[in-house]
């Protein structure tokens, strides 16, 4: 049996525990920032202690999975245990792998993150359309099948995804603009939201020449470290501010290791996006 549809838990989620997304980021310089070996003995007290401090009470946890699969099948078996706890604590994970490819390849990472049982499943995977959007229908279809969602990259906050978000197509609408109406498309008629949202970049300014009202979550990198503050996100986002998982890293885990240091950023973060929310 497949779970509720992960726009609706998300939605519960986020407006039960306020709609924080913290990644899990296991870089070379936060494990040494933290004391930690850069080995996988470091990666595990680093990756238990973010899931201890944080899983019972922000709505998203994040993990970058390349910082797990560079320790090779041992990072893997680390990064397995994470999820399985993070989501037993109450926390949606959504796996930041941004998988793309064609046919029985995409086919084959969708079994890989969004099939029920299967032991890196996530609430959510992060994707590239840009094989094309139709080459994600694998992901798409299996997501719909086990109640998980996709966040797609539509508007990257990096400053090379301009080439090709910016690009404009024959139609006049361009490439970043073409991403959100697909995906307003997956959820159209979905209540109270769609499970296909798309990454939008909160460092990005005025987005007003962009329907961001895909019905669905936008996950919003850039918060803290890169920049943006929770008082951006009402002039970035405007009337689909409601629906943001701003997503903050470094901001909340440079406190570690300390896990009071950590509960206690990540809930200074979420009352000022619960604020600048309310009062958008």
């Amino acid at each position: 049996m497949s779970l509720e549809p992960f726009g609706a838990r998300l939605r519960r989620t986020m407006d039960e525990r306020g709609p924080l997304c913290v990644g899990i980021d296991p870089h070379a310089s936060l494990l040494s920032g933290w004391g930690l070996n850069d080995d996988v003995a470091g990666l595990e007290r680093f990756s238990r202690t973010v899931v201890e401090a944080l899983a019972d009470r922000v709505a998203v946890l994040k993990p970058q999975s390349a910082f797990f699969e560079r320790f090779g099948s041992r990072g893997i078996a680390v990064l397995e245990k994470s999820v399985e706890q993070a989501r037993a604590a109450g926390a949606l994970v959504v796996m930041d792998a941004k998988r793309g490819d064609i046919g029985s390849t995409m086919a084959a990472y969708a079994e890989t993150f969004l099939r029920k049982g299967a032991p890196l499943f996530s609430d959510a995977l992060t994707v590239s359309p840009y094989l094309g959007y139709g080459s994600l229908k694998p992901a798409v279809e299996l997501a719909r099948d086990s109640g998980a969602g996709l966040f797609v990259l539509a508007l990257t906050s990096n400053p090379e995804g301009g080439e090709v978000q910016h690009a404009v197509r024959a139609d006049g609408r361009n490439v970043g603009a073409t991403m959100l109406a697909h995906l307003a498309a997956e959820n159209a008629g979905e209540a109270p939201l769609g499970s296909f949202g798309a990454v939008v970049g909160a460092t990005l300014g005025d987005l007003s020449s962009y329907d961001l009202d895909i019905n669905g979550p936008l996950l919003a990198p850039g918060i803290g470290a890169q920049g943006a503050t929770a008082a951006d996100l009402a002039g970035v986002f405007g009337a689909a501010v409601r629906n943001v998982v701003p997503n903050v890293s470094r901001g909340v885990l440079r406190h570690g290791p300390d896990v009071v240091a950590l509960r206690d950023s990540a809930e200074r973060f979420a009352e000022e996006i619960r604020a600048a929310v309310a009062a958008a």
